[in-house]
């Protein structure tokens, strides 16, 4: 299978699949704090949260209406499920207990990572698994950085460097006890290393629920703001500044591990044709997949009734969905990447080789 093979048709292949989001962070972020916090809200009353067992498990008490050896029922309404084999396969339980009705008919799932966890294999799960693809889609990566620690765990551990790098949401946490001037420079350093993040700060765990959902595009009729939210319509300051070699303000707050990893969005004036947008994605993904850390766009195609969305990290891309005609206010294709030590001009180099885009309209 190719890298961009198209999604089977459907009637709305983003609206029938139920969202995933991928709650992340170093150990003792506040990952679990903040899930509690969140399923207090009316607006998160269908969700069903996926904990990994070897982790404490802290939601509240209280909240607990009902429990089995592996699910519980939360007295919101909420289904809490404990991670005790692999999450391919608990993924596959949950929504075949769904559809018989053994649990609630819940609408999203949260699935929270151990704290030295690699967020990126959760999101192959929901591509090589082809029921799990069928009936989930990736709505987001959201990670949360403690405000006291987080400086010191980017500085000493690449792990924490590349899950704040793959986010679509940063959330720093802890910053009621943490010096203000900490959580300026810790934001400031998040903000150069993932600029394509929306970074949020949450307050004893307390954070507005909207932020953490409706990520990415929830269906083919997306509004075009929907699309600037996830991938950005404007290109930002901190690619402006790594295009023309500048310094980036904040970019001195970089640690070590930082300095492999590069954020940039490639924009496209011309459409591309299917052959060579599918050759360049597979030949990057085959030459560099381990390092290509996280791709998502919002591109053109030549015969193509509508925009489409791009999305994939290392090896594997998800198959694009074509969106209504109308979905895009920009013309143009703009592909970000999240890479560890590649050019961006590497990148350029190879989409125009291949003769990714369609031919230049003759005057």
């Amino acid at each position: 299978m190719t890298a961009t093979a198209r999604a089977a048709p459907a009637v709305d292949p983003l609206a029938s699949r139920l969202p995933v989001t991928v709650i992340t962070g170093f150990l003792g972020s506040g990952k679990t704090t903040l899930l509690s916090r969140l399923l207090r809200h009316p607006e998160m009353n269908r969700a069903a949260v996926i904990i990994n067992e070897f982790g404490p498990v802290a939601i509240d008490h209280e909240l607990i209406a009902a429990s089995s050896e592996q699910m519980t029922l939360l007295g919101n309404g909420c289904l809490c499920c404990t991670l005790r084999t692999d999450l391919q396969e608990t993924l596959r339980e949950l929504f075949i207990k769904r559809r018989a009705g053994e649990v609630m008919d819940f609408d999203r799932v949260f699935v929270e990572t151990t704290g030295l966890a690699d967020p990126v294999p959760v999101l192959h799960t929901l591509r090589t698994d082809g029921l799990l693809g069928a009936q989930y889609r990736l709505d987001g990566v959201v990670t949360l950085v403690d405000a006291v620690n987080g400086m010191s765990q980017l500085d000493a551990t690449p792990e924490a460097v590349k899950q704040a790098a793959v986010a679509d949401r940063l959330v720093i946490t802890k910053t009621d006890i943490a010096d203000s001037d900490l959580v300026a420079h810790l934001r400031k350093r998040l903000e150069a290393l993932n600029p394509f993040a929306a970074c949020a700060i949450a307050v004893n765990g307390e954070l507005d629920p909207a932020l953490l959902a409706s990520i990415g595009p929830r269906t083919t009729r997306a509004q075009p703001a929907e699309l600037d939210r996830w991938v950005g319509s404007v290109e930002s300051d901190a690619d402006r500044a790594l295009r023309s070699g500048r310094a980036l303000p904040g970019a001195n707050a970089r640690g070590a591990h930082d300095a492999a990893i590069a954020s940039f969005c490639l924009w496209f004036d011309r459409p591309f044709n299917w052959d060579g947008l599918n050759a360049s994605l597979q030949a990057l993904a085959q030459l560099r997949g381990p390092d290509l850390l996280r791709v998502k766009g919002i591109v053109h195609v030549e015969g193509e009734r509508g925009p489409v969305v791009l999305q994939g990290a290392q090896h594997l891309f998800h198959p694009p969905v074509t969106l209504e005609g109308d979905r895009d206010n920009d013309p143009r294709s703009r592909i970000v990447f999240i890479v560890r030590n590649i050019k961006r001009e590497s990148i350029e180099a190879l989409f125009a080789a291949v003769g990714a885009l369609a031919p230049a309209e003759e005057q």
